[in-house]
């Protein structure tokens, strides 16, 4: 069976969390630091957007999945693999700046309402 939405946004998730990666990668020769934060600010957030991404991202592509797997509507599923790329992509250009901090608010909210939108619209599926 063909899954070219969630294959989509899988693979552009991916190249982002490699991205975020890298940084971390950058960060820990930048600041010699093999393990932990070594107590510097800047490798604390690198750290924490690759974590945080890392925690979120495979939720929201198994509901993709799960939903486009249960025939769901290729416009709302473009909608949120949308929404969870772009949260994803907000989430770390706010993790260096102080609070109010709106791309970091607005990427974790996209975030967590595409998971908890797709698992309703899972349900949707299931019982329809």
């Amino acid at each position: 069976m063909l899954i070219p939405v969630t294959a989509l946004y899988g693979a552009l998730n991916a190249i982002l969390n490699i991205g975020l990666a890298a940084n971390v990668s950058r960060n820990r020769a930048k600041h010699n630091v093999s393990l932990g934060s070594g107590q510097s600010n800047e490798m604390e957030i690198a750290m924490r957007a690759h974590g945080n991404n890392a925690e979120f991202v495979p939720l929201g592509l198994v509901m993709l999945l799960i939903a486009e797997l249960s025939g769901g509507s290729s416009l709302w599923l473009h909608v949120l693999g949308g929404s969870l790329f772009l949260g994803r992509v907000l989430h770390p250009i706010g993790m260096p700046l102080k609070a109010p901090n709106p791309p970091r608010f607005i990427g974790t909210t996209l975030t967590w309402v595409m998971i908890v939108a797709t698992a309703a619209y899972c349900l949707v599926l299931r019982y329809r």
